[in-house]
């Protein structure tokens, strides 16, 4: 399994049953791939560099995991349908082998 970092946010207006049900989500996701969830940073609203759908805020996490490589296009896929996922980027850690 390698390491890997998602950092996705959603709009700050949001409420929090469907922030946490897209948590819920990808942690599913994630553990149906047999994938291993190290560390979740909550880092709470920024100001985006420019407006996205008519939003100036997000409210990011970034979620450290570990899984196989195959399953990280099923991870992104769940993330481009999930409509409360504005924007979401995963990126592997090659410094966490």
């Amino acid at each position: 399994m390698k390491a890997y970092e998602l950092l996705f946010f959603v709009a700050p207006t949001i409420s929090d049953e469907t922030r946490l049900a897209v948590m819920k989500r990808i942690e599913a996701t994630i553990a149906e791939g047999e994938g291993k969830i190290d560390n979740v940073e909550d880092w709470g609203k920024r100001k985006l560099a420019y407006e996205i759908n008519g939003l100036t805020e997000g409210d990011y996490t970034l979620i450290d995991f570990h899984a196989d490589p195959a399953n990280i296009a099923e991870l992104d896929r769940v993330l481009r349908i999930t409509d409360a996922v504005v924007r979401h980027k995963i990126v592997v850690r090659t410094d966490r082998e």
